[in-house]
Parts: structure tokens; sequence; C-alpha cells
């Protein structure tokens, strides 16, 4: 078996506390929260059922492997060993541009909605809009640039941070209930339908994902073999409770229809904080300063993971250039990859604000798509790479083990890729299963846009991947000397 050569200048600083941590600020999304609450009561019950159908094979694959293969660059390497640098190549650049196309779309339009309506007025397309849009940016890059075993604490507040806000949040919410009557409870519809559940999958799954996003890191554990397995599962139920706890409180308080994607949260806050009296605008206002900065250390925990995949495919010959591959001596962090994905997301940025002319509604949803859809379609050769692993490297040690061994191993993998496949399909040509099926579904009405801006805007952002990922890979295939840069 051959793997990527370790990288130099790291230092071991992750404990099991930090890996979990890193998995709970990257993996609860307040993005989607308000999303999914969108989808009104049978939200809810998707939100267990994935939980359930989904997110519990989905852990139980990744704990086994990432104890098994916790080399640097985690599923750059998984795909790589199974099939090949291209595919890992290709695989690695949808992972890892996912990332600065959701820091500079629906994460920094959320945090800039939170701050308009409640910290100060931005405006939209103003100076200070984009002025606000670019710090927060650059900010979540400059995280992830510093040594990791600092920048780990950034993350690990924000996770605290997070947590301790969605705690207060549904409490302030059976308050507010018990007072007033849980109104949007009594009127939702917690039945799931098909027209609910085509439109929450995609959501639900790029929700759940992502908890071996550690992994990329995996040199900097002190030991993953063991770590790994009781991190993803803790952090795994964690995001369960923060993901279905935060929307019911939503709906028990907020009537039917009011719940939208870009202001849910903030939305749904501005109601029940009333309880406050008084101090509704002061408590509305830390609320949404530390919204903003949960969301930014959620952008940085994915950019200290995605920026070292994407570095260790430029290391191993993969994606243009080994410079781009390179960590620092001092800091351990590749500071090169780290600048480009500032610069990625400064441009998704400005093109998302001129994709709808203005409307941060509809911006947001756009961009929020093109990110799931480019994610979910990497995990189409990360998990057949999974089974790969388990049917052809039965020699690696495994401390932690699937139950009912391969057979088990196979099951989770295939239920898995399901599902992946579904949400993909979904978030990629949004209307046609529900066509297919006879369901209404008026695109403008639930995107903003026309379905021509859309597939437009989502198929040339999945063309141009491709055309750069293979490009990156071809540029250095054509320079590189055989077996170099690796180790048997």
């Amino acid at each position: 078996m051959s793997v990527p050569a370790p990288v130099p200048h790291l230092r071991r600083s992750l404990r099991r506390f930090d890996i979990m941590a890193m998995g709970v600020a990257a993996v609860v999304s307040f993005d989607v929260i308000g999303q999914i609450a969108a989808g009104g009561g049978q939200a809810v019950t998707w939100v267990a059922v994935l939980a359930v159908g989904f997110l519990l094979p989905y852990a139980l694959l990744f704990a086994e492997t990432g104890a098994a293969f916790p080399q640097e660059g985690g599923p750059y390497v998984w795909v790589d060993v199974a099939f090949g640098r291209l595919p890992a190549a290709l695989t690695t650049m949808f992972y890892w541009v996912t990332n600065p196309v959701w820091l500079g779309g629906s994460l920094v339009f959320l945090a800039a909605e939170a701050w308009d309506g409640f910290v100060f007025p931005l405006g939209s397309g103003t100076a200070a809009d984009y002025a606000f849009k670019l710090v927060f940016i650059w900010a979540a890059i400059l995280t992830a640039v510093v040594s990791l075993r600092r920048g780990k604490w950034i993350t690990t507040a924000g996770a605290a941070a997070k947590v301790l806000a969605l705690a207060f949040f549904t409490a302030t919410a059976v308050a507010y209930g018990v007072r007033h009557g849980f109104r949007g409870l009594a009127e939702a519809h917690f039945a799931p339908t098909a027209t609910g559940f085509l439109a929450l999958v995609p959501v639900l799954l790029f929700a759940y994902v992502g908890f071996e996003a550690p992994n990329a890191a995996g040199d900097e554990m002190l030991d993953p073999q063991h770590d790994v397995p009781v991190a993803i599962g803790v952090s795994g139920a964690i995001a369960a409770g923060c993901y279905l706890l935060p929307v019911a409180a939503i709906l028990s308080a907020a009537p039917p229809g009011r719940v939208t994607g870009l202001g849910g949260f903030m939305d749904a806050a501005q109601l029940v904080f009333g309880i406050y009296g008084s101090w509704r605008g002061p408590l509305l206002t830390i609320a949404a300063v530390l919204f903003a900065v949960a969301l930014l250390t959620q952008g940085s925990a994915w950019m200290i993971v995605a920026d070292r995949m994407q570095a260790m495919a430029a290391a191993d010959g993969g994606f243009f250039t080994r410079a781009l591959g390179t960590f620092h001596p001092r800091l351990g962090t590749p500071v090169r990859m780290n600048l480009l994905s500032g610069v990625t997301a400064t441009a998704f940025m400005v093109t998302a604000m001129h994709l709808a002319h203005g409307d941060a509604a509809a911006a947001f949803g756009v961009v929020l798509s093109v990110a799931i859809t480019t994610l979910l379609l990497s995990y189409l050769a990360v998990i057949p790479a999974l089974l790969a692993l388990r049917l052809r490297h039965r020699e690696v040690p495994r401390p932690y083990e699937v139950p009912f061994g391969t057979r088990g191993f196979t099951v989770a993998a295939l239920l898995v890729y399901a599902w992946i496949l579904l949400g993909s399909w979904v978030a990629l040509f949004p209307g046609t299963l529900e066509s297919a099926l006879g369901i209404p579904y008026r695109f403008r009405t639930v995107w903003g846009v026309s379905r021509l801006t859309f597939e437009t805007f989502t198929l040339s952002t999945v063309g141009l991947l491709l055309v750069v990922g293979a490009a990156g890979y071809v540029s250095q295939h054509v320079r590189a000397r055989p077996g170099g840069g690796r180790r048997g």
C-alpha cells in the first residue's frame, strides 16, 4: 500500500476533546437550521429519520476508516489508495472548493443579514456590506493560517458558543411556549410527505456529513486510532441534538410560513426573546454578534481541514504545483492553500452578490445549493473508497470495527451511498423528481431565480471544477517523476 509522503514540520497537538470539538464546530451549521425549519413540522420527522437511517451508518463507516487510516489528508489518502491519484485529486477538488464557496456564500450572507438587522445597518450591496463580508472571509482564513495548536482553541470556543447559544435559544423558546402556548407546534404537520422529503433531503445530508473532516489533520492527532471513533460518536450525537431540538423550538414559536432559510434562526430569536421585556434588544444584539462569530469559526474549522486535504493533493502531484502543498515550517499550516481559499471565497462572494441583483435571500439559497452539490458529489468517490479499503486491505489493523464485520460495513456503505446519490441528484436538478412523481413545483417561487439561471450557475460551477481539477492533475503529471514524493 502506497500513501503520500509524510509532511515535515507537523506537531501532534489534537487530543480526543479537540477532535470532537472540531467536528462539532464544522458540522453543526447555523446556516442550515433555518433552511431545515422552513420545511415545517415534518422537518422534525425527517431530521430524526435521517439521524438513524443515514447519520448512524455514516458515522460507523468513518469511525472505522479514520482509525485504521489516520494519515494527514484523510479522504484524499483514502481515495488515492483505493482508486489512484486522479480520482483522489478530483474528489478532493470538490470537497475543498465547497468550503470557500460556502464561506463566501451562505455563511457570509447569513452573518451579514444578522449584523444588518440586529447590530449595525449595512444595507445591501453598499460599501459597508462589502467591507463586512471581506472582513468576515479573511478573519476565517487567518484563523486557519495560525498554528493548529493555537487555532484549535478558536474553533473549540466557536463550538462551545454554538452549543450554548442553541441550548439557550431552545430553553427560551420553551419558556415562550409555556407563557403564550405552543401555537407553532399545534399548527405544524409532522406527517412526512414526498414533497417535504425531496425538499429537505439534500440540506439534511449536508447538515450531517463532515465528521471525517478532522482526519485531514491525522498526523497532528496524538492517538487517532483510539480517539477518532469516540470523537465521531460523541460529536455525531451532539450534532443530531443540535439540529432536532432547535428546529422543534423554532417551529413551536414561529407561525407557519414565517421561518425562512436566510433569517430563520434570528427571526425566531427575535420572537421568543420577547419574554425578556426591555432586555430583548440588547440580548438580540449579543445573540447576533455570537451568531456571526459562530458562523466565522464554523467556516474556519472547515478551512483548517479542507485546505490540508487540498495541500496534500498538491504535494502528492495532484493539483498544479507542489508549492501549493507546502506547509509553513513554523506554523505547520498550508499557508498558500489558505490564501487561495480566501481568494476563491472572495470571488464567489462577489459573484453571488451580482447573481441575484441584491436579493440576499435568493443568493443565499442558490449558493447554499451549490455548496451542498459540490460536497455531496465528493462523497460519490469517498464512500466506495472506504469499502474498497475494507475489502482490499484487511491486513491493516482496525482498532474499531463496524458491527458484523465486512458484511455490516458493506450494508452501511451501500445505504449511505444510496442517500448520497439521491441527495446529489435533488441538489443538482431540483424539481425533476417532483415532476416525475406528478408533484407541482414552482421553481422561481422556491429559489427566487429562474431554472435557467440556477442550472447555469450550478452546472457551470461543477463543470469548471472538473476542468480545473483535471488541469491541475495533468499539469503535475506531465512534469512528475515516476514514484516521486511517495513512500511505500
